[in-house]
């Protein structure tokens, strides 16, 4: 049986274990949503969004299902509330991308913790990114551990690399109120397919 959960613990505490306390300030504020609550936090920022031709075939698909954001910019607006809920112990990222002449974009995960050091982000329809999440003392890393789809309360695994390859994803310091995202999808052979980069700062605190 797990441990029960303290209320008055971040989500993200038992995920980075004894790195949490060496967290810089930016990233205590990042990941300071409490589970079955309703602390709600605000960045915004710019991103630049890229894609390979051969990415650009799955954003039909991926604009239906909402999963990942299916545009390519530079200097676009972003905003995301990092929100918990009161039924649940996970963050929930809402994300608007503000591309010049169209409608605003939604792109909503949620970050559910497994264990110590894993996470999955939940998409859409069920459709889940496994990682392993930590601070090595610089930055907080998302190593790719797999492609999930959620189904009946089961992680089934997706051999999804074979299409999109492997992501990765980095957030660094840029000061105490600022941080700096990066994250890629590489094929073994087709070479990059995605990557989106930019600055966020915190607006609004829980």
């Amino acid at each position: 049986m797990g441990s029960k959960i303290n209320m008055a613990d971040q989500v993200f505490k038992k995920v980075f274990g004894s790195m949490w306390e060496k967290l810089p300030p930016v990233f205590q504020k990042r990941y300071n949503n409490r589970p079955f609550s309703n602390d709600t936090s605000t960045v915004e920022g710019t991103m630049d969004i890229s894609l390979s031709k051969f990415m650009s075939c799955f954003m039909p698909f991926f604009k239906l299902l909402h999963v990942l954001v299916p545009y390519q910019g530079h200097n676009v607006p972003v905003t995301v509330d990092f929100r918990s809920r009161n039924n649940a112990n996970a963050v929930y990222l809402d994300r608007t991308f503000y591309f010049p002449g169209k409608k605003p974009y939604q792109f909503n995960s949620c970050m559910q913790p497994i264990h110590e050091g894993v996470v999955i982000e939940y998409m859409a329809f069920g459709l889940g990114w496994k990682t392993h999440y930590f601070f090595d003392g610089m930055k907080v890393i998302m190593q790719h551990k797999g492609y999930v789809w959620k189904v009946g309360g089961i992680n089934v695994p997706l051999p999804l690399e074979i299409f999109i390859g492997k992501g990765h994803a980095e957030e660094e310091v840029i000061n105490d109120n600022t941080y700096r995202v990066t994250m890629t999808m590489t094929h073994p052979l087709l070479g990059l397919m995605y990557s989106y980069m930019g600055n966020f700062t915190f607006t609004r605190l829980s």
